[in-house]
């Protein structure tokens, strides 16, 4: 059988190899997309001929090197990074975290310039999101407004590393570890940027990770949650995998050797511990498909980290000659960001529109993307939904309270909202499609 085996994966690595010969040159630059190679291939249909379904052999290896690049003791893959983010949030309101378990009502401060996955997880364990600005320059979170929004019920902070560029990490920290507060980092868009020549991801409770096809790695769909905390390890374990008590890996049973000894809850005296709930979960695991995907594309990612940074870097000294109109973006002293994208934000009293741009470089087949949610106060489902939040240190307001005053407390946030927009820096564009979208820009502005 293993030879057979082997012969269909050398089949399919000479599939890859003829298949991709033969593609076409793309005539549309992507603003984002997966780069992938002979390997994922062969490990993906490697992982389909064990008909093992779930998570299993793949999926160790891959929690592992996870571990390993992170230098975390705990890697939990999930099946999106919005599930990653839904489940971090979800693991601080654990009962095994004691006087530090969020309740309901408890505030977490964040920003309204995000994608929508990292403030619903608030929203959706009924806490109550407040909402501070951002810098324009960075489109990462005003650390001056940080400490006017705490309060009594002030339990976290749960904030993303815009595009790859990391927040101020080093005062986000001091000012949690002054108020005991949780750090959620949203490090789905930042796999490899460093601050303090520190990994983000690294530097709060919990981080996590998006291997959405657009991301630093793919697995197609899925994501992953990290951790060195044992507690809150044993917490997302558990709401993982349906909130059960059980923490055996798919497909084993008895782990522990107690699996008919437990009482716990109201059950009676021996009732099945693969059956006991201790936390109110899903399911959010990965097929083992998915993390030989993973695995592969892990083996790669120190170069296309490095992809992403020249290929922002050629973009920036071109567009040094645009200053006129944009706002070019800034990482802060200490940050080596691996980034997702190149932000671009129009300057005040330009002859231009953000829709005249953008539909410009469309027509001229260069994709373009908005920063995200804009500000998501704006955002339908936020002005209809019955929930509570802040704005900085606003009394508790509801969706329909939202009035332009409220809008005129995150100024900057509007404003990136109506006139930031980004392009590709993923490393499957050459430099022949970076110059073309230097080109289109000058030809534009030219106009």
């Amino acid at each position: 059988m293993n030879i057979l085996r082997n012969l269909i994966k050398q089949l399919a690595k000479l599939y890859f190899f003829v298949n991709d010969k033969g593609n076409k040159k793309k005539q549309y630059i992507p603003v984002s997309g997966k780069v992938l190679n002979s390997e994922l291939l062969e490990n993906l249909i490697d992982a389909s001929l064990d008909m093992w379904l779930t998570t299993g052999r793949f999926n160790k290896k891959f929690e592992k090197a996870l571990r390993e690049f992170f230098d975390h003791k705990y890697a939990l893959t999930v099946n999106s990074g919005s599930s990653a983010n839904l489940l971090a949030f979800s693991s601080l309101t654990s009962h095994l975290l004691g006087e530090r378990q969020i309740k309901k009502d408890d505030e977490v401060i964040c920003v309204a310039a995000a994608f929508p996955t990292t403030v619903n997880p608030i929203i959706q364990n009924s806490c109550i999101p407040v909402f501070v600005d951002i810098e324009r320059d960075t489109h990462n979170i005003n650390t001056k407004q940080i400490k006017e929004a705490i309060s009594e019920k002030t339990k976290a902070i749960f904030i993303a590393h815009t595009l790859g560029n990391p927040f101020n990490l080093r005062e986000v920290k001091s000012i949690c570890d002054q108020y005991n507060l949780w750090l959620i980092e949203d490090n789905c868009d930042a796999f490899g940027s460093r601050f303090d020549s520190k990994l983000t991801g690294t530097w709060g409770d919990i981080s996590t990770l998006s291997f959405y096809p657009a991301h630093h790695i793919t697995t197609g769909e899925g994501g992953a949650v990290l951790t060195s905390n044992p507690i809150l390890y044993k917490a997302l374990l558990s709401m993982r995998d349906w909130g059960r008590d059980c923490w055996c890996p798919s497909g084993e049973d008895n782990t522990c050797g107690k699996r008919f000894s437990f009482k716990l809850g109201n059950l009676s005296q021996g009732y099945d511990h693969k059956y006991i709930y201790s936390h109110i979960g899903y399911n959010l695991k990965i097929t083992d498909m998915q993390a030989a995907c993973g695995l592969a594309q892990i083996k790669q990612v120190n170069k296309f980290i490095e992809s992403r940074k020249a290929n922002f870097k050629y973009l920036f000294e071109a567009f040094k000659n645009f200053e006129k109109y944009f706002y070019l973006p800034v990482y802060l002293q200490g940050s080596d960001p691996s980034w997702f994208g190149f932000p671009l934000t129009i300057r005040e009293n330009v002859d231009f529109s953000r829709v005249d741009l953008v539909s410009f470089l469309e027509e001229n087949n260069i994709g373009t993307r908005l920063l995200f949610g804009g500000n998501i106060l704006r955002q339908p489902a936020y002005l209809v939904s019955n929930y509570k939040f802040k704005v900085r240190n606003s009394k508790i307001l509801t969706a329909s309270d939202i009035d332009d005053f409220i809008y005129e407390q995150l100024p900057e946030t509007d404003y990136v909202s109506s006139n930031t927009f980004w392009i590709g820096t993923y490393p499957g564009l050459s430099n022949d499609d970076l110059d073309h979208i230097i080109h289109t820009v000058d030809s534009f502005l030219k106009r």
